[in-house]
């Protein structure tokens, strides 16, 4: 099943990788596109507007996989909740959490594999995060309200995204921001046809995942700013996959 990959430990070695691993590591060539490297940092360091924050400022990371965004959230918030459905993906977040460093391998050619150690950066404060397996689609009473939540790469692995994101207005303070990131790769084994935000034609007019997202998300959220936001994910030495998210930022009115 297309949902157990998440729980697989190739899935575990790339996303570990994707999230911790060094230039060299992810990208060992000279030339290929670097500027896609970081992707999990880069969600925070260019799409969240700090001047926004106050200042015990309470993040959550949706779809937060092994967790790196999450502790990049940290430097900037006083309390951070990464959420995720992957079982093991929480518990090698959490590892990193406790630990500061998780050993893992990832695959170079057939069986070969190399040895690495993703380590969160020491500045950060990691007793500010807090990891829990979750489903985005129906998050536990009592989590709260946030002034950021994260949304990477997530909305097109639900099976209902418009229904997860009309439940945000409630967890969203006011003035609070929404980023959400996607390449809007909307495919039926995870999102039932009817369900897609965009990529399709209706009446003969071909619909969009951002007027989608406007349509859903305003007049509760306003729209900041939008921009293209390149990422990597390298499956072995020779194989990567190449793409380029929609960023979009979105304050609580």
């Amino acid at each position: 099943m297309i949902s157990s990959f998440y729980e697989s430990d190739r899935a575990l070695s790339e996303y570990l990788l994707f999230h911790y691993g060094t230039r060299d590591q992810v990208l060992s060539f000279p030339f290929g596109p670097s500027d896609a490297l970081d992707f999990p940092v880069r969600c925070v360091r260019e799409c969240l507007d700090p001047k926004r924050l106050p200042s015990n400022a309470v993040a959550l990371d949706l779809g937060c996989a092994v967790g790196r965004s999450t502790f990049e959230l940290a430097r900037l918030c006083e309390r951070v909740v990464g959420i995720d459905c992957s079982r093991r993906f929480v518990e090698a977040a959490e590892r990193l959490r406790r630990e500061g460093a998780l050993s893992y391998q990832y695959l170079e050619e057939g069986t070969l594999a190399k040895a690495a150690v993703g380590s969160v950066p020491k500045e950060i404060d990691r007793r500010r995060v807090h990891f829990e397996v979750g489903d985005a689609q129906n998050l536990r009473p009592g989590l709260g309200e946030f002034d950021v939540i994260l949304m990477a790469n997530l909305i097109d692995r639900l099976s209902d995204p418009e229904a997860c994101l009309r439940g945000l207005c409630r967890l969203v303070r006011l003035a609070g921001q929404l980023i959400i990131t996607s390449p809007y790769t909307w495919l039926t084994d995870y999102t039932p046809r009817e369900k897609w935000l965009g990529g399709y034609e209706k009446d003969g007019v071909a619909v969009t995942t951002l007027q989608a997202l406007r349509g859903i998300l305003e007049p509760d959220f306003s729209l900041a700013f939008r921009r293209d936001l390149p990422f990597l994910i390298r499956e072995h030495a020779r194989k990567f996959q190449w793409s380029i998210a929609e960023a979009t930022l979105w304050i609580r009115v």
